[in-house]
């Protein structure tokens, strides 16, 4: 059942990967008057500065650190690790070998959750973690494995097996749920986000804005710029605005917790 909270309990998140597109989109959607678990703090965290064009007005303060220095990682959050009820996990460190990505990502979110732990006293409720369709596709990326995945077929069920091959969403997953009882989680499963972000590789939106102004200034005709397979299959992607929306949803409502979605 949804709670709002009172003027005295104010939910705290900390958005880390605020400047990416999920977490912009999250810092929007909690200053929201109709937000579920309002009124809500903002702390936001990134490994750069606050880029020029990210509103300030979004979050409550915003903290530079490298997550996967954990002396960083402590030293920067210990003075707020006290007030922080909600981590909401957008962020991602991507490599070809997915070892290598196992190892980084679980660093980052081990520093995070370690340090919010140790406060005293220590607030921290829930976490939302941020993965995606790579969980039923297997690590596509890694060159090792080229040619070698066997995958899922769609439609995709949160309840599927895992496949039997490394991959850091499921390290990331195994991670969260060894803080239970004592902090929920919930996983989201997005496939390709669509979202307002000024450099983000991931943000094909962005790719097909200026594709299509190349187009525009050479005379040429907007083509589909994609492979024969994309043209040929589904693809779906998921607006970023909506997924913040599913995020706060599943942090502060009974029966959101400890879900996949």
């Amino acid at each position: 059942m949804e709670k709002e909270n009172s003027s005295s309990d104010v939910s705290v998140a900390l958005i880390v990967g605020v400047t990416g597109m999920a977490g912009f989109s999250l810092a929007e959607a909690l200053q929201k008057p109709t937000t579920p678990g309002r009124p809500w703090k903002v702390y936001g965290v990134a490994r750069r500065p606050l880029p020029d064009w990210f509103p300030s007005s979004l979050i409550d303060c915003f903290i530079s650190l490298d997550a996967l220095d954990g002396a960083d990682t402590a030293n920067k959050l210990s003075p707020v690790a006290h007030e922080i009820t909600h981590v909401f996990w957008v962020s991602i460190q991507v490599h070809e070998n997915e070892e290598v990505n196992i190892s980084m990502n679980s660093t980052m979110l081990a520093n995070v959750l370690n340090t919010l732990k140790s406060a005293t006293p220590s607030a921290i409720r829930h976490v939302t973690l941020l993965t995606g369709t790579k969980h039923y596709m297997g690590p596509i990326f890694d060159p090792s494995l080229a040619g070698k995945l066997v995958h899922h077929e769609p439609p995709f069920k949160e309840d599927m097996d895992r496949l039997p091959y490394p991959n850091f969403y499921y390290a990331l997953e195994d991670l969260v749920a060894s803080y239970l009882p004592s902090i929920t989680h919930s996983v989201h499963r997005s496939s390709i986000i669509v979202g307002a972000s000024s450099r983000s590789v991931y943000n094909i939106v962005l790719t097909l804005s200026v594709y299509s102004a190349i187009c525009r200034y050479q005379g040429l005709p907007f083509r589909y710029p994609g492979s024969k397979y994309t043209w040929d299959h589904f693809c779906d992607m998921s607006d970023a605005r909506v997924l913040a929306e599913q995020q706060i949803w599943a942090a502060v409502t009974e029966g959101g917790q400890e879900s996949s979605l």
